[in-house]
């Protein structure tokens, strides 16, 4: 199965939408689908389709140069369409005459139809949709790159987005497949499940099974601990350092060594990336230094070549691969420098010790001091909010008393207008109070979304999600899915996975499916071959085996790197991660907190 199939056919029905304007035309992109694009047409083919000036749209630009025809390539937000009527408004005061088309990603909104007629120029634009949801990252790996996804659903409870990732499994199947057997935990998975299939009734489209057997829809709300662990995979300390934004990334000066700074595609194509990208930090330096080691040995090759004919074979053949890893390894040694010192700033060791402790539900009185005392040194406060989020979910909420003296602190040392930001972490139930989640407790009006518990130990104790012993796990060779956590804790998330295709459903887990939000729900309708004592079985279908795990909210690194290791240890498992969007516990943080 070759997810990039997608991307040709998403490239087929852009050229489709930019042909539907005869002759040489502008193409304006919104500033958050520039890489998006880049990933699905880069600028060759944008030009090869009579594409003359390429613009990144800027809110504050009120009108812009150009021909007589221009495309716009945006999301459906209310502040682009108003930017695009003011242009066109601009255009118009001036006397220029000039075709105006709207493309939409992934589909149009009736709000934004509704502001282009407020601005009195609805009837000068053409308006088309571009289903450019799941985007092919990597050989294993989708995104919708849409990150507002978490709070427009989690926290503010709209579920317009749905609608477009319910789309995206209906475009999926369309082109692989119809897949049999679906898997749903939490809410958001279950109404997406039925979406899809309202959808697919619509089409009246007989898609019949294909090469995708299984598919498991899960809420980001399902398993909140793990993006705020701090990562220790090397793709993940990346993600989180730099900012790897459609599998690209941009080094800086500190990195490149130079001024001027280097934008570079990390996917399974860079043979150095691949071979360091879900490895623990630990273990990367050690595979850098190897291969450093292999690369002078290939440089020293040309000290032995005796003829003409040699040399000319070794510069032809070796010498540009040659230079290309020895670039991509200076890259990513500057980065890995760039990490320790980063980490050694903030005090890593004692943060991740802490961290652990949380985890493993021991030396509260001891954590909560620290907290305090980061608190007091005003310590960076997105990784501190991290903490204390971390503190409430593993404690199933915080006392009063404790909650209170925090906040208080918090409040004090940060500015009071952080209080909307513990409103909306409260909301999401990421840091609250125990007093209100007791059940049966009234509750204040307007707090009746704030009663969800998290449950974390006894989904822990349950499903063994802390090993008895880190040091059991082994983060060079790993044999357990906790080394994506330094040995300390199994991604929940990654976890019940592996539940659900083991046992083909949740039976045997109603101690487990009680606790998750939103309820689970299983359709299956293909179930795999039993095995049986003393007879040849019948080989599996290889669909069978193919799984793809869909993420509502966005999912990490460090959980890409643990299901990667589950497809590489479950005999046969071929797993496929789709996402709303890839995050970080600093990015969804950051979303949600008032910014300053």
């Amino acid at each position: 199965m070759n997810i990039d199939e997608i991307r040709h056919v998403l490239r087929t029905k852009l050229a489709h939408l930019l042909q539907s304007a005869p002759g040489s035309k502008d193409l304006v992109i919104g500033s958050n689908l520039t890489k998006a694009l880049d990933r699905i047409a880069g600028v060759s083919f944008l030009k090869s389709h009579d594409v003359d000036k390429i613009f990144i749209l800027d809110p504050v630009q009120k009108s812009l140069p150009g021909g007589s025809s221009r495309f716009y390539f945006v999301r459906s937000e209310m502040r682009t369409v108003k930017c695009i009527a003011d242009h066109i408004n601009a255009d118009l005061s001036q006397g220029i005459k000039r075709s105006n088309t709207i493309i939409f990603v992934p589909r149009k909104l009736h709000v934004c139809e509704m502001i282009l007629e407020h601005e009195g120029v609805f009837g000068q634009i053409t308006i088309e949709e571009f289903p450019l949801d799941l985007i092919p990252l990597d050989r294993d790996l989708m995104s919708m790159e849409m990150p507002e996804f978490f709070g427009s659903f989690y926290q503010d409870s709209d579920e317009t987005w749905l609608h477009t990732v319910s789309s995206s499994l209906v475009n999926f199947q369309t082109l692989f497949g119809r897949i049999p057997n679906v898997y749903c935990i939490g809410g958001g998975a279950k109404m997406v499940h039925h979406l899809m299939k309202t959808l697919q009734g619509l089409t009246g489209e007989d898609v019949h099974p294909g090469e995708v057997g299984n598919l498991v829809i899960i809420d980001r709300d399902v398993d909140m601990v793990s993006p705020l662990c701090s990562p220790v995979t090397y793709e993940a300390l990346l993600d989180e350092t730099f900012s790897i934004n459609c599998s690209f990334i941009e080094f800086g000066s500190e990195v490149v060594g130079k001024d001027q700074s280097v934008k570079k595609l990390l996917t399974s194509h860079d043979e150095i990336y691949e071979q360091i990208r879900n490895r623990h930090f630990s273990n990367v330096f050690g595979y850098l230094s190897n291969k450093a080691k292999e690369l002078q040995v290939g440089y020293d090759k040309k000290n032995s070549l005796k003829t003409v004919g040699d040399m000319k074979d070794f510069v032809a053949n070796d010498l540009k691969g040659l230079k290309q890893q020895h670039k991509a390894l200076s890259y990513h040694i500057g980065a890995c420098e760039v990490i320790m010192k980063r980490k050694a700033k903030m005090d890593f060791e004692e943060h991740i010790k802490v961290e652990h402790s949380l985890l493993e539900g021991t030396d509260l009185k001891e954590s909560i001091t620290y907290v305090e005392e980061c608190i007091n040194k005003q310590a960076s406060m997105v990784p501190l909010l991290k903490l204390m989020c971390l503190l409430s979910l593993t404690q199933d909420g915080l006392s009063s008393s404790t909650y209170r003296s925090l906040k208080t602190q918090f409040l004090q040392s940060y500015g009071f207008e952080h209080l909307l930001s513990f409103f909306n972490l409260k909301k999401l139930g990421l840091l609250v109070e125990q007093d209100l989640m007791t059940p049966g407790k009234p509750l204040a009006k307007g707090l009746a979304a704030i009663t969800r518990r998290s449950n974390f130990m006894s989904l822990s104790k349950k499903l063994s999600l802390v090993p008895k012993s880190a040091d059991e796990v082994n983060l060079k060779s790993p044999n357990d899915m906790s080394y994506v956590f330094s040995g300390a804790y199994t991604p929940l998330s990654c976890k019940l996975v592996e539940q659900v295709l083991t046992r083909e459903g949740f039976a045997g887990l109603d101690d487990v499916t009680k606790h998750i939000p939103g309820g689970t729900f299983a359709n299956v309708e293909v179930k795999r071959p039993p095995i049986s004592k003393g007879r040849i079985n019948a080989p599996m279908k290889p669909a069978l085996k193919t799984v793809l795990v869909y993420f509502l909210g966005g999912c990490t690194f460090s959980e890409i790197a643990a299901l990667r290791y589950l497809a590489r240890t479950e005999a046969g498992w071929k797993i496929i991660i789709a996402t709303t969007a890839i995050v970080t516990g600093n990015s969804l943080i950051e979303s949600v907190v008032e910014k300053c």
